[in-house]
């Protein structure tokens, strides 16, 4: 199953370049996650917990950086399994920043998935507005905590 979608970000690149990659920020911003673990540079643990259909999973995988081009371009493979059996997923993920005003920034992206399991069986309609949904949350919790922290910044 392939995600795309893009959505706009307040600041220069590199300033929401540094934003995402902090994980521990990042992390913040996903409805429903419990952990992150840092395991090297590019390398990370997290477990997630969500809602999907009639069921809820509590999804533990690993994502690693493999391709990077600061503040513009990040490539992730990931894979994972849900901690009650529910089924397991491998992800690849390409994302790109650009600077379409002086503070303001694209952030886009394609996510392709592969489900196994009983979560395959919700189907792709249900798994894209799951998506979707997680977007839109995901989204306002970024532009919330970004522009938070530039406050902080600009005020000290």
């Amino acid at each position: 199953m392939q995600i795309e979608g893009k959505f706009t970000l307040q600041g220069r690149a590199q300033e929401v370049w540094n934003f995402l990659y902090d994980p521990q920020l990042f992390i913040s911003c996903v409805p429903g996650a419990e952990e992150i673990k840092q395991i090297d540079d590019k390398t990370y643990d997290a477990v997630v917990k969500q809602k999907v259909g009639p069921i809820t999973v509590r999804l533990k995988f690993t994502t690693k950086l493999t391709e990077m081009d600061p503040p513009r371009y990040v490539k992730a493979v990931g894979r994972g399994e849900d901690i009650g059996k529910a089924g397991t997923f491998t992800l690849e993920a390409v994302g790109h920043l650009t600077q379409i005003t002086e503070d303001s920034v694209e952030v886009s992206y394609t996510t392709n998935v592969n489900l196994v399991g009983r979560l395959a069986t919700f189907g792709d309609r249900i798994m894209r507005a799951k998506a979707k949904e997680m977007q839109e949350e995901v989204t306002q919790n970024l532009r919330e905590k970004l522009k938070a922290r530039m406050e902080a910044r600009a005020k000290a």
